[in-house]
């Protein structure tokens, strides 16, 4: 497989350099980068549409988006019958979240799945980091989300969200599918870690089975870490320690977890998670929709790693970056600043997923064949020195034409290359399935 005219922005250090050329494809790695003058007369005179060629016709390829803390579980929850209060972070939980999760069956789990695989491949978000829920279906839930990921072709790192809030039996169910996953479920592109619910709905016991798990399988954690106040005062009155003091006293942190949110966090906490490597995984989108506040970005030191996630609300990672660039610039940063931030959250991004995916791709020959080509076509120079500009004004600005894993068209010309008609019946089924169900609760 050949695409030819594209502006290829591979990954050099922590810089990003686009060049002008063609990429040459075989069993799924990039053979050769054929670099060549760019001239926009010649690229739009070819009609070359060979067999095996793509023409990019000089539109954008970048290295594929990661989103680091999906809830593929909430994406049929929408539009559902509420009732009770929803003012507060505890009530929303309690009266959408926590009421969504307990109805999921197997089926619900699986079509909930595909609609978020579906949308993750069509805004090139080809690498996720999954926290699921499903405390009364658990037995076998990963195996469903990770056969579905197999089947569309994507990568992940899955987890299930262990918690005390539905009792010992239910947590210990928690703690067995996470094992599962680990012994059954893991392969080239399908990874594990422990995924726990936020402090406060956690006990001391089940943090200590969790930290049994981490060490034997040589893994990390997955956890909502201070999203609200809550998280804060209910295990500070309970347990006597912060959320992060909690998980340091049960060996809980480490270079391969993800703390999730962070909003209430403190210098003291930041301290303590440097000193284990740990990243932190922003979703300002839920965090606005939720009303919970927004992190503290001045007091987050250098050293932790800045993931971004969206939390389940969509599957669009690039529209997650220019979130937080605009926030930064709202907030009254620079434009240097911002720009430096958000070149720190990328190359952030792609050192902590090699830790799970070493051979993620760079865009640089002999690298993985993952990438995605923007509807974007640089109508002024486009170098080292400019890429940011245009990745923030014109790339994430842009649609996705195309989408390649493993060397293999995922989208082409817009357009999925499976049958997404029938998933898309399944998935309204299931879709109605729940809000009946929801309804009856109610």
């Amino acid at each position: 497989m050949k695409i030819i005219n594209a502006w290829i922005c591979r990954i050099t250090g922590n810089s990003v350099l686009p060049i002008f050329g063609d990429i040459i494809i075989e069993d799924g790695i990039i053979k050769k980068i054929k670099e060549k003058h760019f001239s926009i007369k010649e690229i739009f005179r070819i009609t070359d549409d060979k067999t095996g060629v793509l023409n990019a016709k000089a539109k954008v390829i970048t290295i594929p988006l990661i989103n680091f803390h999906d809830h593929l579980y909430s994406r049929l929850a929408k539009g559902l019958p509420l009732s009770g209060s929803m003012d507060n972070f505890h009530n929303i939980l309690k009266n959408l979240w926590w009421k969504v999760d307990r109805a999921l069956d197997i089926d619900m789990i699986t079509a909930s799945a595909q609609l978020g695989l579906l949308e993750s491949v069509k805004n090139g978000t080809t690498y996720i980091f999954d926290h699921h829920s499903s405390p009364d279906s658990a037995k076998g839930s990963l195996k469903l989300i990770a056969d579905a990921i197999n089947e569309i072709g994507l990568s992940a790192v899955l987890c299930f969200e262990t918690t005390d809030r539905n009792g010992a039996v239910s947590a210990n169910e928690g703690i067995n599918e996470n094992k599962s996953l680990f012994q059954n479920y893991s392969n080239k592109n399908i990874k594990g870690l422990l995924g726990l619910h936020a402090s406060f709905t956690v006990s001391d016991k089940t943090l200590s089975e969790a930290s049994l798990l981490v060490k034997k399988y040589n893994t990390g954690i997955h956890v909502h870490l201070c999203e609200d106040k809550i998280d804060r005062e209910i295990s500070e009155k309970n347990y006597n320690a912060s959320p992060v003091e909690r998980l340091v006293k049960f060996d809980l942190i480490n270079e391969k977890s993800i703390l999730s949110h962070g909003i209430y966090l403190n210098e003291d906490d930041y301290e303590k998670i440097a000193n284990y490597g740990s990243a932190v995984a922003l979703n300002l989108d839920s965090n606005m929709n939720n009303s919970v506040g927004l992190p503290d970005f001045k007091i987050i030191p250098d050293e932790i790693p800045i993931l971004m996630g969206t939390d389940g609300m969509h599957s669009s990672s690039a529209k997650s970056l220019k979130q937080i660039f605009l926030l930064y610039r709202h907030m009254g940063k620079s434009f240097d600043e911002s720009f430096r931030f958000i070149q720190k959250i990328y190359f952030d991004q792609i050192k902590f997923v090699k830790r799970f995916f070493p051979d993620f791709t760079g865009l640089n020959s002999g690298d993985l064949a993952d990438m995605v080509i923007w509807d974007y076509i640089p109508l002024t120079p486009f170098t080292k020195d400019n890429f940011w500009g245009h990745f923030i004004y014109g790339i994430l600005e842009s649609r996705i034409s195309d989408v390649v894993k493993n060397g293999k068209f995922l989208m082409k010309d817009f357009s999925l290359l499976i049958d997404e008609d029938d998933y898309i019946i399944n998935i309204h089924k299931e879709g109605n399935r729940l809000f009946n169900k929801f309804k009856e609760t109610n």
